[in-house]
């Protein structure tokens, strides 16, 4: 299964790529700090009961480790996710433009974060095929054209929480990997969810908009049970089983499915066709993505 690492992730992104245009729109009326609390929360509490025998196993763990924990929970889990959400409700899940260019940004900080903390050395193979891949990602989302900055009086609100959630996730993409040195990558799930849901709780109380829980609709109640059970916690398991067997740096490439299933689905949903230069970018990215993965960097 060793040679497959990559696949998880790639499915993972892909499950993150759907959240993104399927299900979080209809959280769009609730503040962001309690949509990831919620989240967060319920996943945190269905993993309980199958890791709460597995708890004194958290003694062994160095203070490093918490350190690589606390820093997924806070950038990944809670800052990384609260900006992307901010930055596709201003542009309304409508116009992705905006988003889907900043987050090609992800693979670039994830990788220099990756050889300066982790050590990790980057062949001449991996460098072309990791540029191949960002411009197949940003021909897939663009074409021939520049990015369409004209999504309303929002955009720059949009671009700054973008580039917030790309530097976040590069950097959680960086540290989950230190955080799973010690640890299963069952458990490291577990222990994402539960850090995220507390630092979440945290600040939902102090912003408070703990109070919005009554404004939830059953539809939305059923969104986010559907999210914790897809996009949530089994996305976050099949990324760091991952993870746990590849490198940061390979692994934030493959992460570029993500942008790939939003933008396909985006079209899809609007009943908009890629473009004939568009598919190029698809199968651009998708051939460099094959030949990131083959590469040993670990």
């Amino acid at each position: 299964m060793e040679k497959f690492a990559p696949v998880f992730v790639i499915l993972a992104a892909m499950l993150w790529g759907t959240d993104g245009i399927v299900l979080r729109p209809s959280l769009y009326n609730l503040p962001v700090p309690l949509v990831v609390f919620i989240e967060s929360s319920i996943v945190a509490i269905i993993l309980t009961p199958f890791f709460k025998s597995q708890l004194p196993a958290l003694r062994r763990l160095e203070i490093r480790d918490w350190i690589a924990f606390a820093g997924v929970a806070l950038f990944g889990g809670a800052i990384g996710t609260m900006s992307i959400t901010k930055a596709l409700f201003y542009v309304n899940h409508v116009n992705l433009s905006v988003v889907m260019l900043i987050q090609k940004l992800q693979p670039v900080f994830a990788i220099v974060l990756a050889s300066i903390l982790l050590k990790e050395k980057l062949t001449s193979k991996f460098a072309l095929w990791a540029g191949l891949a960002i411009v197949g990602a940003y021909l897939m989302t663009f074409g021939p054209h520049l990015p369409n900055l004209n999504t309303g009086n929002k955009t720059l609100q949009a671009v700054m929480f973008a580039l917030m959630a790309s530097f976040s996730f590069g950097l959680s993409t960086v540290l989950s990997k230190r955080a799973l040195k010690n640890v299963s990558f069952e458990l490291g799930t577990y222990i994402r969810f539960l850090l995220t849901a507390i630092f979440m709780l945290v600040l939902v109380l102090v912003l408070g908009n703990i109070g919005s829980v009554r404004e939830i609709s059953q539809k939305q109640v059923i969104i986010f049970f559907i999210i914790a059970f897809s996009t949530g916690g089994p996305a976050i398991f099949l990324y760091y089983y991952g993870l746990k067997r590849i490198s940061a740096s390979v692994a934030t490439i493959c992460e570029l499915a993500f942008p790939l299933t939003a933008v396909v689905l985006e079209y899809l949903v609007h009943d908009k066709w890629l473009s004939s230069l568009q598919w190029v970018g698809v199968a651009i990215l998708l051939a460099s993505m094959v030949q990131v993965s083959r590469i040993k960097t670990v």
